[in-house]
C-alpha cells in the first residue's frame, strides 16, 4: 500500500521526508480529485474537516455529501471515490501510517475515533458544531504549523499534537453521539480485529485465524463485525488484500505469480479470479494502466 510520501509525490507532486508518518495539509477541490489516483491503496487513517463548500463521495458503495463542518474519516481496506465538489470546496485533512497506529500510546483512542462515527452510526462522518468544528481546525492547523517548523523535537511534538486532536476528538464524539446498545466487550473485540487485520491479512485470509487471536469462536467474531459494521470478516479480508495487491501491481515489478505467492493465494489462478472479481479488471490490464 502506497506510504505518505509516496502518496503526496506520485499524486501531488510535492516530495515529503520518507520518515514522515503524519501529515497534516489544506485542500481545494482540485487537490481533492487527485486523490481519487490512489486512494484505494492508501495506508493511512485519514480525518477531513470540510471548513467551505461541499463534496460528494462513493464510499464503499454508498454515495455520501460532506457540507461544511463535516468530518470524514477514512480507514485503510475501505474503497472511496470524489465524484463531485462546489468550486469553493475547501478543507483540512490530518493523515497517519497504519503502523505509527499501531505502534503509538494512544493506539485505541486513534482506532476509536475513527470506527466510533462508522460503529455507531454505520457511516463514516460526523456533523460538528460550529464550536467543535472551529476547535479541531486549530489543532490540525497548530499540526500544520509544527511541520513547517525547525522545531529541535518536532517529532515527538506532532505525535502529542496529534494525541490531543483525538482526544479532542473522542471528547467531541462522545458527547455527540447517541450510543446505541452495543456492549463495551464486543466494541473491545471489533477493535481487536481490526488492529490484527494490517498486521496479518497478507498470510491469514480465514477467520478462524483472527477468531484464535481474540479466544473467541469465529462465529462470534462473525456475529460481533457484522452486528457493529454490517460488513463481513471475509469483506474486511478481502478489501486490505485488494488494496496491496493494487499497490503491487503498480509499484513493483513482481509478477502476477509473485504477487500471488506474497499474498498467500493458493494459485496463480484463484489470485485472477478474487482480483478481477473485487475490481471488474484483471490484474494485467489494471497494471497496464500506469
Amino acid at each position: 500500500m502506497y506510504r505518505l510520501s509516496e502518496f503526496f509525490c506520485q499524486v501531488l507532486g510535492v516530495h515529503m521526508p520518507e520518515d514522515w508518518k503524519l501529515l497534516c495539509v489544506e485542500s481545494d477541490a482540485e487537490k481533492t480529485f487527485m486523490t481519487n489516483q490512489m486512494q484505494d491503496s492508501l495506508d493511512c487513517y485519514t480525518f477531513t474537516l470540510v471548513c467551505q463548500g461541499w463534496v460528494t463521495i462513493v464510499y464503499n458503495g454508498k454515495e455520501m455529501t460532506l457540507n461544511r463542518n463535516d468530518l470524514y474519516t477514512y480507514t485503510p481496506g475501505f474503497l472511496v471515490t470524489i465524484v463531485s465538489a462546489s468550486e469553493d470546496y475547501h478543507s483540512v485533512c490530518l493523515m497517519a501510517e497504519e503502523d505509527l497506529t499501531l505502534e503509538t500510546p494512544v493506539v485505541r483512542n486513534i482506532i476509536r475515533a475513527a470506527y466510533f462515527p462508522f460503529v455507531e452510526m454505520q457511516e463514516p462522518k460526523l456533523t460538528l458544531s460550529e464550536d467543535n468544528a472551529e476547535k479541531l481546525c486549530r489543532r490540525m492547523k497548530d499540526i500544520i504549523e509544527c511541520q513547517q517548523s525547525d522545531h529541535l523535537f518536532r517529532d515527538d511534538l506532532l505525535r502529542l499534537l496529534y494525541a490531543a486532536f483525538l482526544l479532542d476528538l473522542l471528547n467531541i464524539q462522545e458527547h455527540s453521539i447517541a450510543r446505541h446498545h452495543i456492549s463495551e466487550r464486543s466494541e473491545e473485540l471489533f477493535l481487536g480485529f481490526i488492529r490484527l487485520l494490517p498486521l496479518h491479512f497478507a498470510e491469514h485470509h480465514d477467520i478462524p485465524f483472527y477468531a484464535n487471536q481474540l479466544s473467541i469462536t469465529p462465529i462470534y467474531l462473525s456475529r460481533i463485525v457484522k452486528q457493529i459494521t454490517g460488513r463481513t470478516v471475509v469483506e474486511y479480508i478481502n478489501q486490505m488484500l485488494l488494496m496491496e495487491a493494487s499497490w503491487l501491481l503498480l509499484t513493483t515489478r513482481l509478477t502476477i505469480n509473485q504477487i500471488a505467492d506474497r499474498l498467500h493465494f493458493s494459485s496463480h489462478a484463484s489470485f485472477i479470479r478474487f482480483f478481477t472479481r473485487m475490481k471488474s479488471i484483471t490484474p494485467k490490464q489494471y497494471r497496464m494502466r500506469k
